[in-house]
């Protein structure tokens, strides 16, 4: 079939298996393109079909030599749909680290169920007995507790009162108002529920109760901060108070492994073109301002040279006696987006847009380019006239 992109908001309901799979490549050969990495051995992504999560497993893969185990949901074909853009990243990985002679796993299901943890364990203990990273990079809107039964649901709103700034629709780039009306209580709480530390407790407990996890592993999850134009939205709002849950899961946890020899950190990003960030008002305004910044300082990096540097510079720096983390025990390799001097222009920038002049000033172009790429669309040397087949098979799969 001939695949073209159809979107509906923020969200693209077709992937393309060959753009897919020239992105992972691109990733893969930045990657082996630098120094090799003494990290770790064996490691488990939870969220591993895309964004960090699949950035994370290809440095661990192809910069450390690492085995891996990635956590996704399934997304196969089903009836005239293609598959998941997810499935065929992790296809094209898989192929890819199996050619270069790496053991490589899939673990297929809701990363909150309890089976799904059960599988990935009994998989873990019998074909690399344990692993020494973990790696959790979950980002949906929905959870379903396995302990209780209940779903919760996730929102993007600010707290206390509305909020009112611009926004752009990307498609189209016209830039309008919106206003957002502050979370409830129940909202608050589920959005802690969907994206707080829970689940990433209850992975570890999983782990270490079923002998699968290294006395001396080490586990990340990650967070955001942004400037004050996005914190009423971001790390003031809902959302914040769930990543304000994930850093306090981190301390804890950092206790717990620190007497084997481990060690857990929250990893701060920069802001990237995800589909979970397309889906934030003000925010995809925010990073096209910041990418036309950063792209003309030659600072700007995206998902997989966020990855490297969190490896090479800060997890296994073979430099640094210690991880180097900021007063709260963070990560951080946002420190290039939060610079004074890109925040100063991208604030000059931001109190100028409007509809007229977006493209000139802002590097929105650049943003829906990406936001196709994560689907696999708009890759420079894939034919998107040609029949392809939209059926791909992953070896190895659980």
């Amino acid at each position: 079939m001939i695949i073209k992109p159809r979107t509906r908001g923020f969200i693209c309901t077709t992937a393309h298996p060959q753009g897919c799979a020239e992105q992972v490549r691109r990733q893969i050969e930045y990657v082996q393109a630098r120094p090799a990495i003494r990290g770790p051995r064996n490691v488990l992504v939870v969220g591993a079909s895309a964004g960090y999560g699949l950035a994370a497993r290809i440095v661990a893969a192809f910069g450390a030599r690492a085995n891996t185990v990635g956590v996704y949901r399934p997304g196969e074909r089903s009836g005239g749909r293609t598959a998941s853009a997810g499935w065929y990243n992790s296809a094209a990985f898989e192929t890819a680290a199996r050619e270069t002679g790496l053991q490589s796993f899939s673990v297929t299901g809701d990363a909150f169920a309890d089976e799904t943890k059960a599988k990935a364990v009994n998989l873990i203990r019998k074909e690399l007995g344990q692993v020494d990273l973990v790696i959790y990079s979950v980002a949906t809107a929905r959870r379903t507790n396995p302990r209780t039964g209940e779903t919760s649901t996730s929102v993007l709103k600010p707290i206390g009162q509305p909020y009112t700034n611009k926004t752009v629709n990307f498609h189209d780039g016209e830039v309008s108002l919106v206003t957002l009306e502050p979370a409830t209580e129940e909202e608050i709480q589920g959005t802690v529920d969907v994206m707080g530390g829970e689940d990433w407790q209850l992975w570890i407990d999983a782990l270490r109760e079923g002998g699968a996890l290294a006395p001396n592993a080490t586990t990340i999850a990650y967070s955001y901060i942004g400037p004050e134009l996005t914190q009423a939205i971001y790390r003031q709002g809902s959302i914040g108070r769930a990543k304000d849950h994930l850093e306090a899961t981190a301390k804890r946890l950092h206790e717990r492994l620190a007497a084997g020899g481990g060690r857990a950190y929250v990893t701060v990003g920069k802001a990237l073109v995800t589909q979970s960030s397309s889906a934030i008002p003000v925010v995809p305004l925010y990073i096209s301002a910041l990418y036309k910044v950063m792209k003309e300082k030659g600072i700007h990096e995206g998902c997989i040279e966020q990855m490297y540097r969190l490896f090479a510079d800060r997890l296994y720096s073979p430099n640094a006696e210690d991880v180097p983390v900021d007063g709260e025990g963070r990560i951080r390799i946002d420190d290039w987006e939060m610079r004074e001097d890109v925040q100063r222009e991208v604030a000059d920038i931001w109190s100028r847009i409007e509809t007229s002049n977006i493209y000139e000033l802002t590097d929105l172009e650049g943003y829906r380019r990406e936001f196709f790429q994560l689907f696999g669309f708009e890759t420079e040397g894939i034919d998107y006239e040609a029949d392809v087949d939209p059926n791909v098979d992953i070896p190895n799969i659980s």
